[in-house]
C-alpha cells in the first residue's frame, strides 16, 4: 500500500481526498491499492500517472484535469 505524501497539498484537496465522504476518496483507494499508478504533489495540486504517462490532474477548488482517458477518470 502506498501512501500519498501530504506535504504541500491544498486543504481542500487534502478534505476531498481523506474525508471518509470526500469527491475524490475512491480515486485514493485506487491510487494506494493499484501498483501502475504514482501521485505527486505538485503546485499544491496532485498529478496522478499511469506507468509514467500523467492522466489526472486534481485540484482542491477547481475542476479536475483530465489529461487521458483511464479507468481512473470514470471515478469522478
Amino acid at each position: 500500500m502506498k501512501l500519498i505524501d501530504t506535504t504541500n497539498m491544498c486543504s481542500h484537496l487534502q478534505r476531498k481526498l481523506f474525508a471518509e465522504n470526500g469527491e475524490y476518496c475512491a480515486i485514493r483507494e485506487q491510487i494506494e491499492t493499484d501498483p501502475t499508478l504514482t501521485a505527486v504533489v505538485r503546485s499544491r495540486q496532485l498529478h496522478i500517472y499511469r506507468d509514467g504517462k500523467k492522466i489526472l490532474v486534481l485540484a482542491g477548488k477547481s475542476a479536475p484535469k483530465i489529461i487521458r482517458e483511464d479507468t481512473l477518470t470514470e471515478l469522478l
